[in-house]
């Protein structure tokens, strides 16, 4: 599929673009949602501390009228005392104490002074249950108080006279003093709250528009729930978080439009969005200009490729792109190197012909020297295989470490793998870093491979308790190498054995290679080599080197 630059160039921006703008999408959601989980914690601890602070007030007045119901002007049936006594207790706190008989008359209202006329309780709903709630306290719900000309509620304590007559000791105060446990202050910007009673009429509200004894105006908030959810009321949605009040009966709603709530996400959306249609169409404009000037370069480039192609001679061009300007550059340096390299790929052709022709006098050297070793066609044949694997093993090494020369420990272990025992501790190898040219790679690698055979047939690896131990050492002098085999059986031959391609390619290919010295030592549990090469190239730690 061909395509000019401008395509590619506009498809890569695209490709930059819109993943990173989906995941900056997909980060603001995730932004979004840990906020907003976070504004429902902060509303849900919100409405619960309001929650708290209503049920500790009106605990607070329970307190105050278990108190004052001990009083003994109570027991005395002293009304005027009781009066002067609570009407001191309660100075300054927002509440008034009033009695309330069970015809529902009120004895006594510390509103107004003591023996002006009273009449009935303004709520007698209240009233009643508060009788007949088996005397236990009672919370109102909010009520219009003639006396106070406001509206109110009422915390009830039911009580006996010394007479045996029951009565309601009742602290009231204006709703408005709950004003507290819904301050403004204290929510977030566009949110309200408002405290409601348990018939649905608001007590507080921090919204001016919602009145204090009108029903509250989202009628589907449940009347008993507790947590955060979303609520449609006349056509506009309203986040809603809610708690209940168990001692009161009350609900405790804070509310506010979806609109402010989701506002600030709704514009980071479209922000983003603008944002990034914006940068798009800045980029694609500019990889378009940069398309063209590629391809001004291009032509150039192409016009020089089809002179090198040509032989001809070719100069840099300068240009505006830098890369453009490289590549003219460098198709001006290939068309200068091309006869270099014509003449390095010859070179090299001689090389691995030189080194195919060095690989073939040893394989017809092993093959001669397995001829006339071999005791039968079927040893010759598994000897020979095994040492072409061996040579195959060497020349693997060499041509993965052709630059920094063979390791001499990876090319021990290269070797002596397949004749190693299932306990690898019967092979010992230990000696300093030390790498080796090609060519004694090679001949080392054939060494090791006989030694190696020759432990496996006659030496310590013919057993299952013998130990071959392979050490060496650098010096001034060049590398010492120590072959020795512990814990062989060993049984003294009745003919004279003939030298075998082993000790050949000892003596004579390490001799003549290498300009070893080879020394051999017979011990009682095993045969013993010395092989000392001497230095004539400089040799280390990952550098190429020759023994």
């Amino acid at each position: 599929m061909t395509r000019p630059f401008r395509f590619y160039l506009t498809s890569l921006l695209l490709i930059a673009i819109v993943p990173a703008f989906i995941f900056s999408l997909v980060v603001l959601k995730r932004s979004v949602d840990a906020q907003e989980q976070v504004i429902t914690a902060l509303l849900q601890a919100s409405t619960g501390s309001v929650t708290r602070i209503v049920e500790r007030d009106v605990e607070g007045m329970l307190t105050t009228l278990k108190v004052l119901s001990t009083a003994p002007a109570v027991e005395g049936g002293n009304m005027e005392a009781f009066y002067r006594r609570a009407s001191t207790a309660l100075a300054e706190t927002g509440s008034y104490l009033l009695v309330i008989d069970r015809k529902h008359e009120q004895l006594m209202n510390t509103r107004v002074p003591f023996g002006t006329p009273l009449g009935k309780g303004s709520d007698p709903e209240s009233v009643e249950r508060a009788f007949t709630n088996n005397g236990a306290p009672l919370v109102s719900n909010v009520f219009f108080g003639q006396t106070a000309g406001k509206w109110v509620f009422n915390v009830y304590l039911p009580a006996k006279l010394p007479t045996g007559e029951d009565y309601l000791l009742t602290l009231t105060q204006n709703a408005e003093s709950m004003a507290k446990a819904v301050n403004r202050e204290t929510l977030s910007p566009g949110w309200n709250a408002a405290l409601v009673d348990g018939n649905g009429k608001v007590i507080i509200s921090s919204d001016a528009a919602v009145k204090a004894g009108e029903p509250f105006f989202l009628d589907k908030v449940p009347a008993i729930s507790i947590g955060v959810r979303n609520i449609t009321e006349n056509g506009t949605a309203y986040r809603v978080a809610t708690e209940f009040s168990v001692l009161t009966g009350w609900r405790i709603i804070a509310w506010a439009p979806r609109a402010t709530v989701d506002g600030p996400a709704t514009w980071s959306f479209l922000w983003l969005s603008l944002g990034g249609i914006i940068f798009a169409g800045i980029a694609i404009a500019g990889s378009l200009t940069i398309a063209r000037l590629l391809s001004q370069g291009v032509k150039l480039v192409a016009l020089d490729a089809r002179r090198l192609g040509a032989g001809e001679r070719i100069e840099p061009r300068p240009h505006i792109i830098a890369e453009v300007e490289t590549v003219s550059a460098a198709l001006a340096k290939a068309a200068a190197s091309r006869t270099k390299a014509e003449g390095e790929i010859r070179f090299l052709m001689r090389e691995v012909a030189h080194r195919s022709k060095n690989q073939l006098t040893v394989i017809q050297s092993m093959l001669n020297q397995s001829v006339h070793s071999a005791e039968s066609v079927a040893d010759f044949a598994e000897s020979f295989r095994k040492r072409i694997a061996g040579l195959a093993r060497s020349t693997d090494l060499m041509i993965a470490n052709a630059a920094q020369g063979v390791d001499f420990r990876e090319l021990a272990q290269n070797q002596l793998q397949p004749f190693t025992p299932d306990d690898p501790k019967r092979v010992v190898l230990s000696g300093p870093p030390l790498r080796l040219d090609t060519e004694s790679a090679q001949t080392l690698g054939m060494a090791l491979h006989e030694l190696a055979t020759n432990a496996t047939k006659y030496g310590a690896l013919a057993n299952t308790t013998g130990v071959v131990k392979l050490s060496w050492a650098l010096s001034d002098e060049g590398i010492a190498i120590r072959w020795r085999e512990e814990g062989a059986d060993i049984e003294a031959p009745t003919t004279p054995r003939r030298k075998g391609f082993g000790t050949l390619v000892l003596e004579r290919m390490l001799g003549m290679a290498l300009k070893a010295e080879l020394e051999r030592i017979m011990h009682p549990d095993g045969i013993e080599w010395r092989i000392n090469i001497p230095r004539h190239a400089k040799d280390g730690d990952g550098d190429d080197a020759e023994p």
